[in-house]
């Protein structure tokens, strides 16, 4: 039987905005924590659902690398010289970047031309790469993966649990995320006024904004979601008779002794409330003149940067965005579906850059791309296979960007982190790549410790990254 917390955590999706942990409190801070609370701070999980292929992202450009990989790849680098125009993975056509990761020896990395505007972040330190990030219980190699002697995550290699898992720590299921856990910190710390607008989602109702205390509060591209009943209503109608529909959908006046219809009711009234205020604020505030994609990332993007220039009206210091992009399950016809995901990601996050430095921001909000898993290294005709470890992009001007963190294995197979056909076994765990960006954040030691409990199991440091 569904608990009444579990009730209250999940019941509500777009266009209904999901609150805090308690009704009473949504608009409300709760108690008091030593989490820093000055200034503003945004983070910004750009999720590739589908699992986007790292080995064609970031791709080896020193001679004897890109042969290597292009060895192994051949049959995929055919497709792409089948493409109109020719092939966009010609050594002589991606981009270097410079400087490489300083354990790589010789080795050198370069992005594809699709990701120009990510290229350009890069070569001015405004972003950096952290490489071979994944779902990890304990630090493994092949010799432990392969023996079994490992503790391993749950469920490698599907799609739904390593979403679930990069996102919470634990497989399809879970009910709370580490992104919902930073925003339990900051509501412990009384970090926003109204802590309905501590998460906010254009991507679903992510499991990554789940807290104890926090809920995904969820609007659209175009802004805040709206019911068509009543805006009909209002169109069409006086303003007593829509008032008399928005008061039905609120519930105003039910008496209800059922603890599941109250709390219904409760929600529907609190997320009317928030999604008018949120409105209210969006009206009054100056539109922003940075120019974004017409993609669907980048207006999502675009809806994250206006919600972000309202951030005072919503008395909100520490703010947590989640948004999406699918169509990475490359399993066929890679070089004609993965080039323009690329492209998508690159302009739509510089974009959301630009807008941060228009708003005079650029250093309190810090982007980060997420994803299911990387790829195989190894193809299978036009496409490649669900893998494990991949590379990620942080992206803001509090970046210690133009460097490359962490560890990207050469591209053979048979090499310490390869568990098969080049699934690059992480040598970063999630909660390593999480664990500056809490602190950044503004997160204590001990909340950190509270918000990655698997941190404990790995190495500290080295991941400076911001």
């Amino acid at each position: 039987m569904q608990s009444r917390r579990t009730f209250l955590k999940s019941s509500l999706a777009v266009p209904m905005a999901m609150a805090g942990g308690s009704m009473l409190g949504a608009f409300t801070g709760v108690g008091a924590r030593a989490a820093d609370t000055s200034g503003y701070r945004a983070l910004v999980c750009v999720f590739l659902f589908g699992g986007m292929d790292c080995h064609d992202t970031v791709i080896p450009y020193d001679l004897a690398s890109y042969s290597d990989w292009a060895g192994l790849r051949r049959s995929l680098l055919d497709a792409y010289a089948a493409q109109p125009g020719g092939s966009t993975r010609t050594r002589d056509q991606l981009l270097p970047l410079n400087p490489s990761l300083a354990e790589s020896g010789s080795r050198q990395f370069a992005l594809p031309p699709e990701m120009g505007a990510m290229h350009q972040l890069f070569e001015q330190g405004r972003a950096a790469i952290v490489g071979n990030v994944g779902p990890l219980a304990q630090p493994t190699d092949r010799t432990g993966f392969q023996s079994g002697q490992a503790g391993l995550p749950p469920r490698l290699f599907s799609h739904n649990d390593q979403q679930s898992i990069w996102m919470s720590f634990a497989p399809e299921g879970a009910s709370q995320g580490w992104g919902g856990s930073f925003g339990d910190a900051m509501v412990q710390a009384n970090a926003n006024t109204q802590t309905i607008f501590s998460q906010i989602s254009l991507g679903g109702n992510a499991v990554f904004l789940s807290g104890d205390l926090v809920s995904p509060y969820q609007i659209s591209d175009e802004g805040v979601p709206t019911i068509g009943l009543i805006d009909a209503t209002r169109e069409n109608f006086p303003p007593d008779v829509a008032q008399i529909m928005r008061d039905h959908f609120a519930s105003e006046g039910s008496d209800r002794s059922n603890l599941f219809e109250r709390d219904f009711i409760n929600l529907s009234q609190v997320s009317l409330d928030a999604n008018d205020f949120l409105d209210r604020a969006l009206k009054s505030g100056s539109s922003l003149s940075t120019p974004f994609p017409a993609s669907a990332l980048g207006e999502q993007l675009s809806a994250v940067a206006q919600t972000i220039a309202v951030r005072d009206a919503l008395g909100a210091s520490r703010q947590v965005f989640f948004v999406a992009l699918g169509g990475f399950d490359t399993h066929s016809d890679q070089s004609a579906n993965l080039p323009p995901l690329q492209r998508d990601i690159g302009d739509a996050i510089a974009a959301f850059y630009a807008a941060t430095e228009e708003m005079g921001i650029a250093d309190q909000v810090t982007t980060f791309t997420a994803a299911d898993f990387g790829r195989t290294l190894t193809v299978n005709g036009d496409g490649t296979d669900h893998g494990w470890g991949g590379h990620h992009f942080v992206v803001g001007a509090a970046v210690r960007g133009g460097k490359i963190y962490g560890d990207i294995p050469v591209a053979e197979l048979g090499h310490d982190q390869d568990a098969g056909n080049g699934r690059l076994i992480p040598s970063v765990a999630v909660e390593q790549f999480a664990a500056p960006l809490g602190r950044w954040f503004g997160l204590n030691d001990a909340e950190i410790a509270n918000a990655l409990p698997g941190l404990a199991n790995h190495p500290a440091g080295g991941l400076d990254f911001v």
